[in-house]
């Protein structure tokens, strides 16, 4: 499977804005760069008339131009080791690849090599989420972390504490790529398993579910991960933008859960639920 990745140029108010809406389009990577921003797509998801229709409707606001190549997947690491650089969640917090330094100082480092999967730490949902999980009690706990992707998420639930950490995602370039970073943590999961929460037909309980995912996946997920949520459990959730917020907080309440927190960061919002 080869990716296509889209160079876009635009003024700075509107990279936010034209992420969130390529996000929609399954666009799942992202990187800002001087002039914009960068997105990929696997190939064979790729609709590029789609993607037209929705530049044209934002150039009447503002000036944007891209330019799109293919993308190997073979190459994929050498794209990302060009422009990875490591991140800081606060003093907490340490995300690297293997071709860092180490922080051994720092309470939480985690060594995540990408290869073409979500979840990097450098995206506003991402990062967000792991500052939440900071604040909630992991200890002796089932985690589940849906839509994975690099399984950031799970890595950092195991350490800190949980019990056992289970991932999900529907590529299989996530599940070998999120093998391959828990190796890398020295953490053996559950499980990781390919297909969406409704194939997957899970009937264990788990303390914490996360789902850094999109909208319309989360409203469409979100009855399953409260059935699989046990009582008093947190549920975390990102991907999605601050006008979907309401949406997303209507679904949840109706299912029994209540917000116990959120965060925006550049109009995208990690929230923190629970059931109650």
């Amino acid at each position: 499977m080869d990716f296509i990745q889209i160079n876009v140029h635009c003024d700075p108010p509107f990279a936010e804005i034209l992420i969130a809406e390529m996000g929609e389009l399954d666009f799942d990577t992202f990187m800002e760069t001087e002039v914009g921003f960068e997105a990929y797509i696997a190939e064979e998801t790729f609709n590029h008339p789609a993607l037209q229709t929705l530049f044209n409707r934002y150039r009447q606001q503002t000036r944007i131009w891209y330019e799109l190549k293919k993308v190997p997947r073979e190459n994929w690491n050498e794209e990302w080791e060009k422009n990875y650089d490591p991140i800081a969640v606060g003093d907490q917090i340490y995300v690297r690849a293997t071709f860092h330094e180490a922080k051994p100082n720092v309470p939480y480092e985690i060594i995540i090599n990408p290869q073409m999967s979500f979840g990097t730490g450098h995206h506003e949902t991402t990062h967000q989420l792991l500052a939440l999980q900071l604040e909630v009690d992991h200890q002796d706990k089932k985690i589940l972390d849906v839509g994975s992707g690099t399984g950031i998420l799970a890595i950092m639930a195991a350490k800190l504490g949980a019990q056992s950490v289970a991932a999900t995602d529907i590529d299989d370039w996530c599940i070998e790529n999120a093998f391959e970073n828990f190796g890398l943590n020295n953490i053996e999961p559950e499980f990781v398993k390919q297909g969406t929460i409704h194939e997957l037909d899970l009937t264990e309980q788990y303390e914490i579910i996360l789902a850094n995912i999109n909208t319309h996946v989360l409203l469409d997920e979100m009855a399953e991960y409260n059935k699989l949520l046990a009582e008093n459990g947190h549920l975390f959730l990102s991907g999605f933008y601050e006008t979907d917020k309401p949406q997303i907080i209507a679904l949840a309440t109706e299912l029994g859960l209540k917000e116990v927190k959120s965060t925006t960061e550049k109009n995208w919002v990690a929230l923190l639920l629970e059931k109650v």
